[in-house]
């Protein structure tokens, strides 16, 4: 298991979709919209996702309280947070800040 602090302590920017999918039928509607993302950025940047149901130690300290909710760090420090859908030419433009 991987350490958050070794998730986030990178030099390319990390995009975190922390989420919760409430049932086995409804499709995670980001998904799509990262997929995108990963695709536009390549290696420049990591996209992780995180179930905030499985992770909630980590969503209760991080505070995480909208579903879905979107984190950029590099090098270990917050740049930008957001809850609420995104979609990817938006979060593409913004990770790019970092790179």
């Amino acid at each position: 298991m991987t350490k958050f602090g070794d998730l986030i302590n990178v030099e390319i920017p990390v995009l975190i979709d922390f989420y919760a999918q409430w049932s086995e039928e409804e499709e995670e509607p980001t998904g799509v919209v990262l997929r995108d993302v990963v695709a536009a950025l390549g290696d420049k940047a990591k996209v992780i996702k995180i179930d905030i149901q499985k992770n909630e130690i980590l969503a209760n300290a991080l505070k995480v309280k909208g579903n879905p909710t979107f984190v950029i760090y590099k090098n270990g420090v917050m740049k930008w947070r957001q809850s609420g859908e995104q979609d990817a030419n938006t979060l593409i433009t913004l990770v790019q800040q970092y790179v």
